[in-house]
């Protein structure tokens, strides 16, 4: 378990300045070549750079560690928000592991923050970081690679089908009801592969998804784990995958997803797995009978959006954005159900070490607002080779699930980065 650096009692706490700013720039386009911090969703959204401070947390009670470190902190700082409202004043991003008992989740609190919220954008700085060339004009990206190579991850094509095979049967037998199994795909480009480019082009295809980005992990989410804002609650659950096909043949295969009898028990056993986590902080909860369809560039779900409130009274009603993200995560819409079983046959039959895929990524502000989406359709930036990456896709297994089926959905979805990459 790795903690915050140790400061000197006697150290001044840093200033945090949060001012309005009259113009509305394009946030993905101010950021750097590294170090690169987002929470983006049609323009609107944080962005940030630097860092001023770090926290690396593993092991059991990780993310409570992660809370206590998060308060303590924003305590001792001397604030300045002019703008006050989610997302302004002192801001953490972070990337919390899929298994934060076993993998490392990491919290990052940048110098700077260009933010938007309905209209309203503001910079916020900390420490001596200075506000200069903020908005000066963007950089242009640099070109995408002319050469990108493509090999197998922890499993082939045919391997990871068998791993299907394998869960399909378990679930025939009774084992468990839902599995979500994943599998990765490493990419080399002739070039370093620039974080900017990746951002601006999955953001401008997936516009109704969330382009994040934090320590090396970015992508596009079209699942919202958590958010709080005050005491309201809310969450969209995405399960059930159809590919998307041209003129009537994507109307049929929409209409295919809605009435399909497997898509609709695996959704339903995401949406119940989120409800039973979060009813009893909730003093009220809205969930919809029936899912809607989310129409993305390359797939669409079934999806889901629950709407609580927090209660006032008691423990529950005190906890935190990450105590609640504790809580919920992981959901049988990464995961599956039963979640001990189900985690047990991803262990024995995925084959890979999964970091911080699919775990919750987005931010948290010193009011305890915050958003927190699943890291899906991402990629995680090698640290040691600037032009390699890892790309991850996952499918839920169901009773009825087709091995190749469900390769192809994960080809859908590699694809999201894929053409991110390629454009």
């Amino acid at each position: 378990m790795t903690a915050a650096a140790v400061t000197s009692p006697d150290a001044v706490a840093p200033a945090v300045t949060t001012v309005a700013l009259p113009d509305s720039p394009d946030l993905l386009r101010l950021l750097p070549a590294t170090g690169a911090l987002s929470w983006v969703r049609r323009g609107e959204g944080l962005v940030g750079w630097g860092e001023a401070d770090r926290l690396e947390v593993r092991g059991p009670g990780a993310l409570a560690e992660a809370a206590s470190w998060w308060a303590g902190r924003s305590a001792d700082l001397a604030v300045d928000d002019g703008v006050g409202v989610p997302g302004s004043g002192p801001v953490v991003f972070a990337s919390i592991a899929y298994d934060p008992a076993a993998g490392t989740s990491v919290f990052v609190v940048p110098e700077l923050v260009v933010g938007r919220r309905d209209g309203v954008t503001w910079l916020t700085t900390t420490g001596d970081a200075g506000p200069r060339d903020v908005l000066a004009a963007p950089l242009p990206l640099p070109p995408s690679p002319a050469r990108l190579r493509y090999a197998d991850g922890a499993l082939d094509p045919a391997s990871w089908c068998s791993a299907v095979a394998a869960a399909v049967a378990r679930i025939g037998d009774g084992d468990l009801a839902k599995v979500v199994l994943a599998r990765d795909l490493l990419v080399t480009a002739d070039v370093p592969l620039d974080p900017r480019r990746l951002l601006d082009r999955l953001a401008a295809r997936f516009p109704d998804c969330w382009t994040f980005a934090v320590d090396g992990l970015l992508g596009a989410t079209p699942e919202l784990l958590l958010r709080r804002t005050g005491r309201e609650l809310s969450a969209r659950v995405l399960a059930g995958t159809a590919p998307r096909g041209a003129g009537a043949e994507d109307d049929r295969l929409a209409a295919g997803l809605l009435d399909s009898a497997k898509d609709r028990a695996e959704h339903a056993l995401a949406v119940d797995s989120l409800v039973q986590a979060l009813e009893p902080y909730c003093s009220a909860l809205s969930v919809p009978g029936e899912p809607s369809l989310l129409t993305l560039a390359n797939v669409r779900h079934l999806a889901t959006d629950v709407v609580g409130t927090q209660r006032r009274t008691g423990a529950r009603g005190r906890a935190g954005l990450l105590e609640l993200v504790d809580a919920v995560h992981p959901t049988a819409a990464v995961c599956g159900t039963p979640p001990d079983r189900a985690a047990a046959v991803i262990g024995e039959l995925e084959g890979m070490d999964r970091g911080r895929y699919a775990g919750p990524v987005g931010w948290l502000d010193a009011r305890g607002d915050g958003e927190f989406g699943l890291a899906l359709r991402c990629a995680q930036l090698s640290d040691d080779d600037p032009a390699t990456a890892r790309l991850f896709a996952g499918c839920g297994i169901v009773a009825g699930s087709d091995p190749s089926a469900e390769l192809a959905e994960t080809q859908s979805k590699f694809a999201a980065v894929q053409a991110a990459l390629e454009s």
